[in-house]
C-alpha cells in the first residue's frame, strides 16, 4: 500500500507540472497494485483528456462508473471524452 501511495503522489506531482504522459504512467503503475481505487482512474482520465486520448479517457471513466455509478468526476470526464470524440469525428469528416 505504501508503494501505491508513493506512485499516486508522484503522478499527482507530474499533473501539477503539466507532465501528463508521465503522470498517466504513474497512475497505470498504481492500477497494477489496486484495480479498485477509483481515484487513479479518474486522474489518469484527466491526463488522457489533456493528451487528446479521448477513447482511453472514456474507458477509464467507464471502469470507475462500474464500481461507483454516481462518481461525479468520472461522469464529468466521460462527458468531456465524448465531446472530444465528437469533435474529432467532425474534423475527420471534413478531410
Amino acid at each position: 500500500m505504501e508503494k501505491f501511495k508513493r506512485l499516486k503522489n508522484e503522478g499527482n506531482d507530474f499533473v501539477k507540472m503539466g507532465e501528463y504522459e508521465e503522470a498517466a504512467n504513474k497512475y497505470s503503475e498504481c492500477m497494477k497494485l489496486n484495480t479498485e481505487e477509483c481515484t487513479v482512474y479518474t486522474n489518469r482520465a484527466l491526463c488522457y483528456l489533456k493528451l487528446y486520448k479521448y477513447e482511453e479517457a472514456k474507458q477509464d471513466c467507464d471502469h470507475v462508473l462500474q464500481i461507483e455509478d454516481s462518481n461525479i468526476k468520472a461522469l464529468y470526464r466521460r462527458a468531456l471524452a465524448y465531446k472530444g470524440l465528437q469533435v474529432r469525428k467532425k474534423n475527420m469528416a471534413g478531410i
